[in-house]
Formats: C-alpha cells, structure tokens, sequence
C-alpha cells in the first residue's frame, strides 16, 4: 500500500514537474496553495502509478483526493485509490475539488457507478484582468468611485514585498487584523500560520505581493502569484477597513503591478459566506469555474 508523505517546502520542485504549465482552472492545485493550507488540510502526497497523488484531511469533509496529476491509467489508478478508501474511516467521499475535465473522464470509465455533487461553496470566482485593471464602465462605477476615494483621500505609499521590512510588517498586520475580527476562527487562525509561513520564503515560492502604507504605517497587504501565462491567483488580501476604498485600491493596483500580462486572475471561493460571496460578486466576474465531490461505488 502506498506510503502518503506530509508536504513540505522541500517537495516543491516534485510538484512543479508533474504539475507543468498549470492546466487547470482553479487555485488548489498550485504549490503555494498546498503549501498554505498544508497544516489545516493535512496535505499528503504518494506517487502511485507513476501519478502524482494528493490527499487531504479536513475537519468538516474528513479525508480525501484531489484528482490524480499526470496518470498513465486511469482506472488502474482509481481502483487503488478505492482500496486505500476502504480502509480508511476517514474517507467521507473518494476525491473533491476536481475539475469539471477530470470529472468527464471518470465518467467515461465508470459511467453509472459514480456519485456526483456540484460543490458550489467552492467554486471558483475567475475575472478578467483588464477589467479590473481599467475598472471601466458601469458595472464597475461604484468601485472605480471607492478607488478614487482612497487616492484622494490619504498620503498613502505602496511597496513591494520584496522591500527591506515590507514582508514582517505584513505579518505583524496580519496579526493585528486576526485579532481584530475577534481571534478564534479555526480557519482565519490556520490562514494566519500560512501567512507567516509563506513570507519567511516568498522568494523561493515566487510570491507577488505589495502593501499599501498611510502616514509610514502599513494598512493593507495583497499576496499572490502567476501560475501560468494566462492566470494569476490572488492567495491573500487584508486590510484596515477604516480607509475608505482601501479593498478597491488594493485590488486594483495588485492588478496593475502583476497581472497585466495575465488574462485571468483567479480570487478563489466564497465558501458560501454571504457577505464574501456579495463582495466576489459585486466584482463582475467572467467564470465561476465549478468543483465536483464524487464517490465511486466499486466493490472491490
């Protein structure tokens, strides 16, 4: 039986192989996203197969797949992932967060004996770059208005992560932020782990990031990254709400500074929060790119 492997920095080069071009539509499958999450998902992986496989276990949707990277046989692949499943309580289901291609394939080798469930908390919300950029139009009116707000408004300053200090001080805002918006969320408090974990090493993950600082105090911070030449992701922004159009100006410049050679840039899933899902929305975008959770029923 295959031998699952919890994820670690140094794995970074094993996944940039078997992950190439970064083909998919969606943000789970990138390092950096495994690597953050890593603690709270119990990132894993094995190779079986010669496929890269990779496992997770969360506190609500218990253990699970993602779907296989770079397979030689699919059914062969899927019928050992099965096997672990079965003797594993902790399987609620066999993979989540695949993409819609992937679910067409196991529906041509599997055909009836597949359960699916469209998992719409976690779609994907994808937008276009030059949208946000340019903010033109009416549908992007009150935000262009909010952006304007805040350059009118404040002696603000925006550095890179790269600047000497930048990269701690967004830890200590991240901080600061965690507590404020009352300190115990189980998830927020994994998100803030990954945040210091991914500044100690924004270089070697090849983190985009800028901070955005009024009166030399800094309040507000993006991180992202390119994962292809046609889709960035945006992994993490925060800021102080006290400035009006802070969220605007943030979101925009991020756009300007990283993403305008990309055409789409992915800002990841409500969650099913309705606040969060009002704000993704209310940024007009062109995909809500969809996840599937599937079992297999095999007696095997």
């Amino acid at each position: 039986m295959a031998e699952f492997k919890p994820l670690d920095l140094e794995d970074r080069d094993l996944f940039l192989n078997y992950i190439g071009n970064y083909e998919f539509n969606t943000y789970e499958y990138s390092f950096l996203t495994l690597y953050f999450w890593r603690r709270m998902c119990q990132v894993e992986y094995a190779i079986i197969d010669d496929a890269l496989i990779i496992k997770k276990t969360e506190k609500k949707p218990g253990s699970f797949f993602m779907q296989p990277i770079r397979y030689k046989d699919l059914k062969k692949t899927v019928h050992t992932l099965i096997k672990i499943k079965n003797k594993d309580s902790n399987f609620k289901s066999l993979f989540r967060e695949i993409e819609f291609s992937f679910l067409n394939k196991l529906i041509e080798t599997f055909g009836t004996d597949i359960c699916i469930c469209e998992d719409i908390n976690n779609f994907d919300y994808i937008y276009d770059s030059k949208e946000l950029i340019n903010l033109a139009g009416q549908k992007f009116h009150q935000k262009k208005n909010h952006y304007n707000r805040f350059v009118r408004t404040y002696n603000y300053e925006v550095k890179d992560i790269s600047e000497k200090g930048v990269a701690s001080d967004c830890v200590e805002f991240a901080y600061k932020w965690f507590e404020s918006n009352g300190g115990n969320d189980y998830q927020l408090s994994y998100e803030l782990e990954g945040i210091e974990d991914v500044m100690k090493y924004y270089d070697i993950l090849n983190i985009k990031g800028i901070a955005v600082y009024i009166q030399d105090k800094i309040a507000g911070f993006t991180l992202g990254e390119i994962v292809n030449d046609k889709m960035g992701i945006v992994h993490v922004e925060k800021a102080n709400p006290e400035y009006n159009g802070i969220y605007a100006f943030i979101n925009n410049t991020m756009a300007k500074t990283y993403f305008s050679n990309v055409r789409y840039i992915n800002r990841q899933e409500d969650l099913g929060i309705k606040g969060l899902r009002k704000a993704k929305r209310s940024y007009n975008p062109v995909i809500l790119e969809k996840k599937y959770i599937v079992d297999i029923k095999l007696d095997i």
